[in-house]
């Protein structure tokens, strides 16, 4: 079988699942849905759904992953065999191949994304549908929710999820490009608050 489907990860972000060597691709994504949920579409706050968002997004972070230049948590299963060891996606990611991490994002990047039903407060979502227009649209346009900007999907990701990555990039633990960086330092703690509600909202 050829490399390019031979995948041995666990997709992107801040979840995990092992290096499955000799696995065709249909057994390693089993696996990887042992993390993410059914059809990479997750079912708990801490972990991003990665069905839908683009390949180059998803193949981009597993390559910082493998370079150990983004936080790299430890997860539990979260279905399947759960007694399995948690693992982190650095140590996931130095196993993979250049061809297995641009199969494995190709694979995800054709589900169908899944907006998390969660909790939101009306007024703050408001509030932060202002913020996206006028400081993030440009970037993450359609409200956070186009793919095709290959800026990742934050319109319906979980809140938890998406908070940690607003600590990370204002901590300086996850890189981001300059432009980023600029908004990112326009932001205060309640503009970040708001704009984790409307992307919440977004169901």
């Amino acid at each position: 079988m050829n490399s390019s489907i031979r995948i041995a990860t666990c997709t992107i972000f801040l979840s995990v699942a092992p290096y499955c060597a000799g696995q065709d691709l249909n057994a390693t994504i089993e696996n990887c849905n042992g993390c993410h949920g059914e059809g990479g579409v997750s079912q708990w706050g801490d972990m991003p759904t990665i069905a839908g968002i683009d390949a180059f997004t998803q193949s981009d972070a597993l390559y910082v992953y493998r370079d150990n230049e983004r936080p790299c948590a430890e997860s539990k299963y979260r279905t399947g065999d759960t007694s399995r060891s948690p693992a982190s996606m650095c140590d996931v990611a130095a196993d993979l191949s250049d061809d297995d991490i641009e199969a494995l994002a190709e694979h995800y990047s054709g589900l169908t994304f899944v907006a998390a039903k969660q909790e939101f407060d009306a007024a703050l979502a408001e509030k932060g549908a202002e913020i996206q227009k006028r400081e993030c649209d440009r970037c993450h346009s359609d409200g956070g929710a186009n793919a095709d900007d290959e800026a990742s999907i934050l319109a319906g990701q979980w809140m938890p999820y998406l908070r940690t990555a607003f600590e990370q990039y204002a901590s300086g633990e996850r890189p981001q490009d300059k432009k980023m960086k600029e908004k990112m330092d326009l932001l205060s703690p309640d503009d970040v608050e708001a704009l984790l509600h409307y992307y919440a909202s977004q169901q």
